[in-house]
Order: C-alpha cells, then sequence, then structure tokens
C-alpha cells in the first residue's frame, strides 16, 4: 500500500464540553489521504466505541468513514447512508461491526435516534455518526470527535485540503488511548 503522506500536530487541549482530553490536529491534502487517516484512526478503535463526525457537506466524513470501515476489515462498500440513515457493516476479521449513521435529517436528539437502536449496538460494535454533535453524545461519556474543515489560505479555499482536529472525550481517551502515537505515525 503507498505511503500517504499526512502532517500532524498535537496538543493537550481541553474537550470542550469536559474540561480534559486530547487532541490532534491533522492537515490531509487528497481524498486519499482522508480514506488513509480513517484507516490509521481504525487502528485505535475497540467495540463500544462512539465517534462523532462533523463538517460541512462534501468535507471527507463519508471518505473518512470509507478507510475506518477498510481499517477495521468490515464487509461492503462503505458509502454515505443519508438516505437509509444507518448501515450496518459486519466484520470479515472477527473484530467490531461498522456501524455508520447519518443524523444529517434527524432533527431531534437521541429520542428521534432511538428506534435505530444505537444503544444495543454501541457495546459490540464501532458507531460512527456523521452530523452526530447534538444528538447522540448521550449514548457514551467516551467518544471521539473527529471535526473537517476546508483549509483556507490567502484569501481562498484549497479545494482538496482538510484540517482535521480527533479529540478525544471521556476517560477512555483520556491518556489518549493512542492519539499521540496517531500523530507520530502521521508525521513520519
Amino acid at each position: 500500500m503507498e505511503e500517504v503522506p499526512l502532517e500532524a500536530q498535537r496538543s493537550q487541549a481541553p474537550a470542550a464540553e469536559s474540561g480534559h482530553g486530547t487532541q490532534t490536529r491533522i492537515t490531509v491534502d487528497s481524498p486519499q489521504a482522508m480514506q488513509e487517516l480513517g484507516r490509521r484512526i481504525a487502528g485505535l478503535l475497540r467495540p463500544g466505541d462512539l465517534v462523532l463526525l462533523t463538517g460541512e457537506l462534501g468535507a471527507g466524513k463519508t471518505t473518512l468513514t470509507r478507510g475506518l470501515g477498510e481499517g477495521l476489515g468490515v464487509r461492503g462498500a462503505v458509502t454515505s447512508p443519508t438516505f437509509v440513515i444507518a448501515r450496518v457493516h459486519p466484520s470479515l476479521t472477527g473484530g467490531p461491526a461498522l456501524v455508520h449513521v447519518d443524523a444529517y435529517r434527524l432533527g431531534g436528539g437521541l429520542d428521534e435516534m432511538e428506534d435505530l437502536d444505537l444503544d444495543v449496538s454501541l457495546p459490540e460494535s464501532v458507531v460512527v455518526v456523521e452530523w452526530g454533535d447534538g444528538k447522540v453524545e448521550e449514548l457514551s461519556d467516551d467518544r471521539l470527535h473527529v471535526v473537517i474543515a476546508r483549509a483556507v489560505g490567502h484569501e481562498e479555499v484549497l479545494d482538496d485540503v482538510r484540517e482535521v482536529s480527533v479529540h478525544g472525550v471521556g476517560a477512555r481517551w483520556d491518556a489518549g488511548a493512542g492519539l499521540d502515537a496517531l500523530a507520530g505515525a502521521l508525521s513520519e
């Protein structure tokens, strides 16, 4: 597999809501690099992990999730679940399934998502929720927030360049739980 260079910076930054956590900032310059970042993050995940993805339309949330699916070794093509709300991708390797949720069209909080049974899926799966901020945080005290923003330079938007912030919230991520290693691996 071709090595995709990514730039990373690590910072000990308090979680916005919890007052603790580790945050890593990464610059990616192509969809391939975003997918590679997803594969690398997948190496940190375990059953029961909740990942929230935030970013505007076209930022790369589904591309990152495609990489997560590859890294977790799941079955099926990872595509945007916008019209079905959620897709389950079972593991081909004996690891956790990937539950990929798109909460964009859901206006309410956890109550509206109750029919998805995410609380039942969470213990044995990795649950990734696009547009989940303010909607699913109650599922777990421990979660990984990934915020993807288009990079801006010299008064223009740089088409393929994204600034990605990976922020662990809760005891699971307090000591970094590998986020430090992620930053190290990305800067090699």
